[in-house]
């Protein structure tokens, strides 16, 4: 009975993420701390007292998520992860929980990954869109007919669970891509207010950037492996989880598939560290029999 732990990517912040975490434990209180210094202004006051508008820029959405989870895992007593796995921004996360690198060095990545996604953003407007209800390889197949006959951007992005994947792109190559999905058949085709094309070739500046980054990052060997967005298979040689990272930003989010590969090799148990619900919908909506919880 192996005891997975997953990590949420951006999306799950709300206002006063984190402060019930602050007030009760008291090694939480210098890891916050830490972590306005280390970004150079109070995240901690902007999760606890923001407005929503506030949580949704980018540079301080994905430090706040990544900080909430990794304080949440942190609180736990003992824990024994037997695998980790995060959808998107949450892999920073997991590879923090599986010791392969160390706090202080992640939430930099994370606030150098925020900015460099923000400025690939302004540079080529761009949006993504959740497809419910159609089969993936219809969903690919669209994807790819509209970028080839209009030399627009499309791709699947995040295969979150049979049945729901968000595709990513341009606007007006989303904009075609979901009538066409609807005429297909899909339930629905909703472009998501977001601001830009991620895991899609449009994030391709940031990623320049962030490899960077990472090149210049120790990573040290896990303690357990970690169950990669763009491979959805475990991986523990630090080299190869560099490069994954690094092919994150521009490759999909193989939600759906990682979860099928750790419950093959032996997970019955989903924690999910971090604000939010949604990756224990998910793990479920995957396969009904496991069990899953969460700390927040």
């Amino acid at each position: 009975m192996a005891h997975a732990y997953v990590f949420p990517g951006q999306g799950s912040q709300f206002s006063g993420m984190g402060k019930n975490l602050y007030e009760s434990h008291p090694a939480s209180k210098d890891l916050f701390e830490q972590a306005n210094e280390i970004l150079g202004f109070r995240i901690s006051e902007i999760m606890f007292n923001g407005s929503d508008e506030d949580l949704k820029q980018t540079n301080v959405t994905q430090p706040a998520v990544f900080l909430h989870s990794v304080i949440a895992f942190k609180t736990l007593e003992n824990p024994r992860p037997a695998m980790v796995a995060g959808h998107s921004l949450g892999e920073f996360s997991a590879l923090v929980a599986n010791e392969a690198l160390s706090f202080e060095s992640t939430l930099m990545l994370v606030s150098i990954r925020a900015q460099a996604m923000q400025r690939a953003c302004e540079m080529n407007p761009s949006t993504m869109a959740a497809v419910l209800a159609l089969a993936d390889e219809k969903v690919e197949e669209i994807c790819q007919a509209v970028t080839t006959e209009t030399g627009e951007v499309v791709v699947a992005a995040n295969y979150n669970c049979p049945g729901q994947l968000v595709i990513s792109g341009t606007i007006k190559g989303i904009n075609i891509a979901c009538e066409r999905m609807k005429a297909a058949g899909a339930k629905r085709a909703l472009v998501l207010p977001v601001g830009g094309a991620f895991h899609s070739p449009l994030m391709m500046p940031a990623k320049e950037e962030l490899a960077a980054a990472i090149d210049a990052t120790h990573f040290n060997t896990p303690i357990c492996p970690v169950y990669q967005n763009v491979v959805a298979k475990a991986v523990s040689d630090p080299a190869e989880i560099k490069r994954n990272l690094i092919d994150q930003l521009t490759g999909a989010v193989r939600w759906t598939q990682s979860v099928q590969h750790m419950i093959a090799d032996g997970a019955t148990r989903f924690t999910e560290a971090g604000p939010g619900k949604v990756l224990q919908g998910l793990v479920q909506k995957i396969n009904k029999e496991m069990l899953v919880d969460g700390v927040s």
